[in-house]
């Protein structure tokens, strides 16, 4: 596992809620996130697995064939105390310019604020005169299913865009980054134990978007399984081929530093999503 304790740190500018360092490691740039401390009333929680997440989340997205930040997981020791952390590599550069979904919502509807309400969203993308509305809309409801394989309870405005190409002028819908609120993060090993299989597919179902439809957020399986949306619909017939259940079992299996039940309790969550997509796929056929 890459030690990046040593490496050279940089003034960090990066937008989020966790703790975060910029950092180069071999010339490359990487948003480097670190385990949050945890303070809540009557629990004993030292830090959040958000380094797994992220890890995992963004390299299922890779696995399926999306274009992906690339991530490492590593280590890095700060006040003699080992912290297992996820390095996110910079996408962008000189000639490369992230705009994140909030900026086209602000400049697109000067009359009205736009937040994740699924409609509002739908209409930014058919209104805005900088985006292909096709392919975006595509890739949106692409990335909407991968995020309910996943269980990302805030793919928000703010983590996913668009990247510009300044010396061609061209736009297309940037890699997939920011993926650290999936996979249930705030349990320990120690939690995932006592949970049994009832609970564990109770937690894999009951899993909510950030998404909103008439000012509800969108619960994943329910929604995807009443096939009203046809978009959505023909992402789930674009992408579930796709979706290597056998492949994404031994990218968990093959991650190191992670205990044993803490991949178990990965796989079987992620197994209860595929085989709800696996049956809506298999009822369009």
């Amino acid at each position: 596992m890459i030690d990046f304790t040593n490496a050279i740190e940089e003034f960090n500018n990066y937008k989020g809620s966790e703790k975060k360092k910029t950092l180069i490691y071999n010339h490359k740039k990487y948003l480097v996130k670190f385990p949050d401390p945890i303070k809540e009333k009557n629990r004993n929680i030292s830090y959040i697995n958000n380094a797994f997440s992220e890890y995992i989340g963004s390299n299922i997205f890779k696995i399926v064939g999306f274009k992906t930040q690339n991530t490492i997981l590593g280590k890095y020791e700060y006040n003699g105390r080992e912290k297992i952390v996820c390095a996110c590599e910079d996408f962008t550069d000189e000639e490369h310019v992230l705009y994140e979904f909030e900026n086209l919502a602000l400049s697109t509807n000067p009359d009205k604020k736009i937040e994740t309400e699924l409609k509002d969203i739908i209409e930014v993308i058919e209104e805005s005169k900088m985006i292909n509305h096709v392919e975006t809309k595509e890739k949106f409801w692409d990335m909407f299913i991968i995020d309910s394989l996943i269980g990302n309870t805030d793919r928000h405005n703010e983590n996913w865009g668009f990247l510009l190409n300044k010396s061609t002028g061209k736009v297309e819908f940037s890699p997939i980054y920011d993926c650290g609120s999936c996979l249930n993060p705030m349990l320990e090993d120690e939690e995932i134990e006592k949970i049994n299989e009832t609970e564990l597919k109770n937690l894999a179902m009951n899993c909510y978007s950030c998404l909103k439809e008439n000012g509800k957020k969108i619960h994943y399986m329910t929604y995807i399984k009443q096939k009203e949306n046809e978009e959505c619909n023909h992402a789930i017939k674009r992408l579930f081929t796709h979706i290597n259940i056998e492949e994404i079992n031994k990218f968990i299996d093959n991650i190191e530093c992670m205990s044993k039940v803490r991949k178990e309790f990965y796989k079987k969550m992620i197994e209860q999503r595929y085989n709800v997509l696996k049956k809506v796929y298999e009822s369009m056929k």
